[in-house]
């Protein structure tokens, strides 16, 4: 019987990680690492890693994503989102495998009008986007043959985020707010972590395929994989509180950016198109509502 084949995949207790562990489970054996099984400071430690698990796939969700915090800690973060993913990438190389690795929106300065292409110029505005695209550049620069997704506004079951936030805020678990003031002038598509892994395996079942064939391009580069329409992360609150029983729902007031100042910048417009991703791979995701629907109904 031919052995299956390894996947590392880091980060497997984040919101994206543990999708992917079950997600991935078709493709091969996964060899799911968390922070403490893995320290991605640490480059010895990855290049030790990839040479005890010899893997045919490397799949790097974590990173660090502290976006205000970032600010303060840069070196920690570039050494997470910068410096580690060129790492695996040159480790990638080196035994064959394939790296599949997350980045950002948050590259961009979000002021364009419209929704980002791939290789729409990039000029991220806080630490936390400037790592990731650090990060980028460097698998790029690795000659890996490589996957990045770049994704937006992310939530899931489990981990921090703005889904989790607004529950907790809504029922009151601190305490009752009358009114939640939301932000209601940065644009984006919230995005399930679950439809990110599941897109991810079926990308990668296409491009480990014997079927593929010598005829068609190869798939690898960078690629936006968000799901579906737009939004506000006001009408996002709005949604969840639709979708959320409670025995009495605050009021959810629009602000504007100006109101609710950070110490990271955030980009007005986190919209990214798609289409590449149904053109090579024909996935598209869900509508982001749909989503949430089905991410609340789980």
């Amino acid at each position: 019987m031919t052995p299956r084949r390894a996947i590392l995949l880091t980060g497997v207790n984040g919101q994206v990680g543990w999708e992917l562990h079950r997600s991935l489970s078709a493709l091969g054996n996964v060899v799911g690492l968390t922070s403490r099984d893995l320290d991605l400071a640490d480059v010895d430690a990855i290049r030790a890693k990839v040479a005890e698990i010899r893997p045919a796939l490397i799949v790097n969700p974590a990173a660090y994503t502290a976006v205000d915090k970032a600010e303060s800690e840069p070196e920690k973060a570039r050494a997470v989102n910068a410096t580690a993913p060129g790492v695996f990438a040159e480790a990638a190389k080196a035994c064959g495998a394939v790296l599949v690795h997350y980045s950002t929106d948050y590259v961009f300065d979000g002021g364009k009008d419209g929704p980002y292409l791939e290789d729409d110029p990039t000029a991220p505005q806080n630490i936390y986007g400037a790592t990731k695209l650090e990060g980028e550049e460097a698998i790029r620069a690795s000659g890996a043959r490589h996957l990045i997704f770049r994704t937006s506004w992310v939530y899931g079951r489990r981990g921090a985020n703005f889904l989790l936030t607004m529950q907790r805020l809504m029922r009151g678990d601190e305490n009752k707010r009358p009114e939640l003031k939301i932000v209601a002038d940065q644009h984006g598509a919230p995005t399930w972590s679950r439809s990110i892994a599941d897109a991810t395996a079926q990308a990668l079942a296409q491009c480990l395929s014997p079927a593929r064939g010598a005829d068609r391009p190869e798939p690898w580069g960078t690629y936006h994989m968000t799901n579906g329409g737009e939004t506000t992360w006001h009408g996002f609150a709005q949604a969840i509180a639709e979708l959320t029983p409670l025995e009495k729902r605050p009021a959810l007031t629009p602000i504007p950016t100006s109101a609710y100042p950070t110490p990271a910048r955030r980009p007005a417009n986190s919209r990214l198109d798609n289409g590449k991703l149904m053109r090579n791979f024909a996935l598209r995701l869900p509508d982001w509502r749909q989503a949430l629907e089905m991410c609340l109904a789980h």
